[in-house]
């Protein structure tokens, strides 16, 4: 081949490559991103505290033995209600038994002497003023008629306890509520000193004691002493399940002093119970209003994005472009974040989340649907 052909070849080849280049399509922009934004507002919101706290009975009280034996018969169902004086275990103390129907033998015998000397009392009398027994001879007659009668005042104290000690070998609910699981069965030897047999918990307020912080109780003290003394201290009680009770707790009394190992300071409310349904051992949550935060600016908490120890969010301008901004947040509270400072209320936020958006761009604003005041407690 030569060199004329070899250069039209080169030329035809070069011509090929910039007709495909000048044929290849334009790139596409890409397209604008739909992002959902919202406006910051002002609200003066509560700040709660949340606890855990366990639930006690009004007051719980141990079912214990006064006497030596084995249980004979439990006269009741394990966690049903009882009444006060209500017929609980029989204990068979035959040691207590004999010694009433000794106590009892032995006033018998006492009246029998009684008996016996108001008789020679009664007959001496008339003969002494007859001048026909001497004057030593009626003392003596009563004198032993007068000792006979606190011989039997003695006797009927002593089967009067007696019969207290028989008592025992029932054994009565000292109060009325719910009772649980008993300790003891029929045929178990119980003892005076030895565990109780059972406890019954009067439910009708139940108790809720839980441990607060050394700060949460100082800070407590400090709001106490604006408050008016004549308003219970409310809290609002939560079950495990989420539940919330209709009735609010009122706060009873603090421990004397804060627990030297943990730094806590242990606290004690009372919630009615009318509808039993909280019992003893329970786990719940206690919540209170522990600071009032007025005329705060405040947005969704997925607004704010956190940068290791920095915190932005983006701010939409008029002409639809996004700006980060660094801001100083707050508390959170519910499923809202306050801002302290780097917003102002009315400012537009977009909830870019995990979105790959960059500061500087135009996007198509959506309205957000979000309800601050239903959100604040969430």
């Amino acid at each position: 081949m030569d060199n004329f052909h070899k250069k039209s070849l080169v030329i035809a080849s070069t011509l090929c490559i910039l007709l495909a280049a000048c044929s290849a399509p334009p790139k596409k922009e890409p397209p604008v991103p739909e992002v959902q934004v919202l406006e910051a507002v002002t609200r003066s919101i509560p700040v709660y505290t949340e606890y855990i706290g366990e639930t006690y009975g009004q007051s719980d009280i141990e079912v214990i033995t006064r006497v030596d034996g084995p249980i004979t018969g439990i006269h009741f169902q394990e966690g049903q209600a009882v009444t006060a004086g209500q017929l609980l275990y029989t204990v068979d103390d035959p040691i207590v038994i004999n010694a009433r129907q000794s106590a009892l033998a032995q006033l018998t015998a006492q009246e029998v002497m009684l008996v016996k000397t108001k008789a020679d009392y009664d007959r001496v009398l008339p003969l002494a003023q007859m001048k026909a027994l001497s004057m030593r001879d009626l003392d003596a007659a009563k004198a032993t008629y007068e000792a006979q009668q606190a011989a039997v005042a003695a006797a009927q104290a002593g089967l009067s306890n007696a019969d207290v000690q028989a008592s025992y070998t029932r054994i009565l609910a000292p109060i009325s509520g719910v009772i649980g699981l008993s300790r003891v069965q029929v045929g178990d030897f119980v003892s005076k000193g030895s565990q109780p047999l059972n406890v019954i918990s009067a439910t009708g307020d139940i108790r809720i004691r839980f441990s607060i912080s050394e700060t949460d109780y100082l800070k407590y003290r400090e709001q106490a002493a604006t408050r008016d003394k004549n308003t219970p201290i409310e809290l609002e009680v939560a079950l495990s399940d989420g539940t919330v009770l209709p009735q609010k707790a009122k706060f009873d009394f603090a421990d004397r002093a804060l627990d030297g190992g943990t730094g806590s300071l242990l606290v004690q409310a009372l919630v009615e119970n009318s509808g039993g349904l909280l019992r003893p051992g329970q786990f719940v949550r206690v919540k209170t209003v522990s600071e009032q935060l007025n005329d705060v600016v405040i947005v969704p908490q997925q607004a704010v994005r956190q940068l290791q120890t920095l915190y932005q969010v983006m701010i939409l301008d008029e002409n639809n472009v996004l700006t980060a901004r660094t801001v100083i947040p707050g508390q959170r509270v519910g499923s809202n974040w306050v801002i302290k400072e780097g917003l102002k209320a009315g400012e537009k936020v977009a909830m870019v989340g995990n979105a790959m958006i960059q500061p500087g761009k135009p996007i198509i604003p959506v309205p957000m649907q979000w309800s601050y005041d239903s959100t604040l407690t969430r």
